[in-house]
């Protein structure tokens, strides 16, 4: 049997006295966890990546003026009032990090990874972002250039990764499945087909 993790036994314990007590409403704290689980996420993400791979008058608008074409699928908010994009192509790698605290873009990723707040990651990517991206499993080749992007409280980035080469004729509904966050962060490329089971 596995131990409980202290930081959820403590989380409960909290929200337990809260409820108890009447400083908190039940269904305001189910409705900002389904918040997070539904309307907020890296599917959002994942289906502006799926478009720009299908539609390219759409990647010209994700590409000029990212936080605009972004809210065309319906998506935005305070933290993605200025997104940016920033693609991967055959001799570019970009990878986003926050060197001054956790600034990222939840309206298309949701909430960021614990990784992404520590400050190993974020001194480190910016210093040896090759070696990092080793350690987090991906070898980006040595003739391949790396850019750091630094994200802040004005402008979040978001990396528009490469489309798989196998992927040919698939449908943006089709494509989703293959973006992860980690890829739209640029520490990890999108899924081949095979991978996802295809």
């Amino acid at each position: 049997m596995t131990e409980p993790d202290p930081i959820a036994a403590r989380v409960e314990a909290l929200e337990s006295l809260l409820l108890e007590r009447g400083l908190i409403d039940p269904a305001a704290v189910d409705a900002v966890i389904e918040h997070y689980e539904k309307d907020v996420g890296p599917l959002n993400g994942a289906k502006v990546i799926a478009r720009a791979w299908t539609d390219d008058t759409f990647r010209k608008r994700l590409m000029d003026h990212g936080t605009r074409a972004i809210a065309e699928l319906g998506f935005g908010g305070v933290e993605g009032a200025d997104m940016r994009i920033v693609e991967n192509t055959t001799d570019v790698h970009n990878v986003v990090v926050c060197t001054l605290c956790s600034c990222y873009p939840w309206p298309v990723l949701g909430l960021p990874p614990s990784w992404y707040k520590s400050p190993e990651y974020r001194s480190r990517m910016v210093v040896e972002p090759r070696k990092v991206l080793a350690e987090m499993g991906l070898v980006v080749s040595d003739d391949i250039r790396i850019r750091v992007w630094d994200s802040s409280a004005e402008a979040r980035y978001l990396v528009l990764p490469q489309r798989p080469s196998d992927t040919e004729g698939w449908t943006a509904e089709q494509l989703v499945p293959l973006v992860t966050r980690d890829s739209m962060i640029g520490v990890a490329l999108a899924s081949e087909a095979a991978d996802a089971g295809r």
